[in-house]
């Protein structure tokens, strides 16, 4: 590999769109994808044999999400740069990958043409977010409500129910222990993801670590 070919990491749970994008990627002068996985847990320890220049890591995965693994990323191995592939523009979402020290947040659909350009601004030590994201980026810090304050949003049984699915109980083994119906767990949870903006449960995981409502790492 010579000096100036930039190395890519793809780590997406979708065996087509890894391949899609490892196809794209190849094509494009002086770029070389040289691992790929759909697990976020065997992206980092990938990341630790190849030592990519840079990271292109989707938002929900298994092991860990996007998110999670850019924060191990950015923590363990400060030389590669990582570029969030999402399909999320929220504003809460790029708070949290801009809060995980990312360098790039990339909404999938994007063209071959950004992706290109995302890839080598990044590589050249800037920062790239997708376009119709610059704003919410400038005032997202500002506009994304607290963990207090968005804890404040819930009810005490939507709290408890956070705090059972941080856990890792079931819907099922939570309405046992509520004492209410899978229906209302079900409706408990999407309430949560409706009121904290957050649509995975690991997210709402991680949510309910960052506001002490469970002592799990």
């Amino acid at each position: 590999m010579s000096a100036a070919e930039i190395s890519v990491l793809v780590a997406d749970d979708h065996p087509l769109v890894r391949s899609g994008i490892r196809t794209l990627l190849n094509r494009l002068a002086g770029v070389k994808v040289i691992a790929e996985t759909g697990d976020g847990l065997e992206a980092l320890r990938l990341i630790g044999v190849e030592q990519p220049d840079i990271a292109l890591v989707d938002i929900e995965m298994p092991g860990l999400d996007g998110i999670a693994l850019a924060q191990r990323i950015t923590a363990e191995f400060p030389d590669v740069r990582v570029i969030i592939l999402s399909m999320y523009q929220s504003a809460a979402y790029i708070f949290q990958a801009l809060q995980a020290g990312v360098a790039g947040y990339l909404v999938k659909g994007a063209s071959i043409t950004e992706l290109e350009f995302a890839i080598r601004s990044v590589f050249a030590g800037e920062k790239y977010f997708t376009q119709g994201t610059t704003g919410k980026i400038s005032g997202s810090e500002s506009r994304v409500p607290s963990v207090d304050t968005l804890l404040q949003r819930l009810t005490p049984r939507q709290t408890e129910t956070l705090r059972l699915i941080a856990e890792g109980h079931g819907t099922k083994e939570i309405a046992q222990r509520l004492q209410i119906s899978v229906k209302t767990v079900e409706a408990h949870r999407a309430e949560l993801m409706e009121r904290l903006n957050i649509f995975h449960i690991a997210g709402l995981v991680r949510f309910a670590i960052q506001a002490g409502l469970t002592r799990l790492h």
